[in-house]
């Protein structure tokens, strides 16, 4: 059962000339998911009329939301299948499907990671603050493969939460892209969410009130033709970080048509994967490091393009380190 709760706010001289989505969603915390809905169904108002997210603040003006404060429930989900990668007391390292969800967006949600997780792992729904989470430290995009991390107690979530807000975890992706590129490089390009497609996000100008830091380093593995196997390693943790910024520097992924992507329709999804993460266990200190091995329809395009499989791909090598 889920209750409403009446919020009100006055603009301050500072936050004049701000947008209104962006202001509410700083106020209340609420995730851009969440805000698209409140928008969607008239439940902010500024000076008793309803408003559209795009709206700019003038000091003095008063917000109203109206917000269901909704049920949190991680939702088990027993159908679902979960490759692990490496689990021990305090965590557990799951390989995520294409297509397949990290975690809900709604209460009662289910088909994603994280329903697989609490099926299997019911202590992960109390160990992140929100149960639908499922105890994920991190999420990837829907179409997006590959290894995520979880955590079976409080503390370890804290940890390694922690440990992605102070860079010190190393995140490795594999893209296949198209576009002339440099042998490596870093991507310094700030993002933000862009003003007419909220599904997606651009560089913005250095400095910008609603830019946010990103980083990339990148090298090319191999290349065919027009072809680039590249792996990124991203120092920040933006929305669509990887996908913006190589289509930024004008090499956009394969089948990544949101962000100029060829399309690549015997693929099926946009090549990008989650190949590994590093991190220091949460108890024992010792360096972590887990792989996921690239799915059957990445190797199949690289095979039909010619490209020889990325280093370490090419047998049944350990996945993991040993935490402890």
């Amino acid at each position: 059962m889920s209750t409403s709760q009446l919020h009100t706010f006055t603009v301050a001289a500072d936050k004049a000339g701000q947008r209104v989505d962006l202001f509410v969603g700083e106020a209340l915390s609420l995730s851009r998911a969440r805000l698209k809905r409140l928008f969607e169904s008239g439940a902010v108002k500024v000076n008793g009329r309803a408003a559209k997210k795009g709206l700019t603040l003038v000091e003095g003006q008063t917000v109203a939301v109206v917000l269901e404060e909704e049920t949190r429930e991680a939702v088990p989900d027993q159908d679902l299948s979960l490759t692990v990668l490496h689990e021990d007391a305090e965590l557990v390292f799951v390989d995520k499907p294409a297509g397949r969800p990290s975690h809900p967006l709604q209460s009662g949600e289910t088909g994603t990671v994280a329903n697989a997780l609490v099926a299997r792992y019911p202590e992960c729904a109390q160990a992140s603050v929100d149960p639908r989470e499922g105890g994920l430290c991190h999420r990837l995009d829907v179409e997006t493969s590959g290894v995520v991390v979880a955590a079976r107690t409080r503390a370890a979530w804290n940890t390694v939460r922690e440990a992605f807000g102070e860079r010190a975890v190393d995140k490795r992706y594999l893209a296949l892209v198209t576009g002339p590129l440099v042998d490596e490089g870093d991507i310094e390009l700030p993002l933000r969410h862009h003003p007419r497609h909220p599904d997606r996000v651009e560089p913005a100008p250095f400095g910008a009130e609603d830019a946010r830091e990103a980083v990339s380093r990148f090298r090319v593995l191999s290349r065919a033709g027009e072809h680039s196997v590249v792996e990124v390693r991203i120092l920040t943790g933006v929305l669509h970080q990887v996908r913006a910024h190589l289509a930024g520097i004008g090499a956009p992924i394969v089948g990544d048509t949101l962000y100029g992507g060829r399309e690549a329709p015997e693929l099926g999804r946009f090549f990008l994967h989650a190949r590994a993460l590093g991190l220091s266990h949460p108890v024992t200190k010792k360096p972590l490091h887990v792989t996921s091995p690239l799915p059957p329809e990445l190797r199949a395009e690289l095979e039909r393009l010619g490209l020889p499989l990325p280093r370490g791909e090419h047998g049944d090598a350990s996945l993991t380190s040993p935490a402890t």
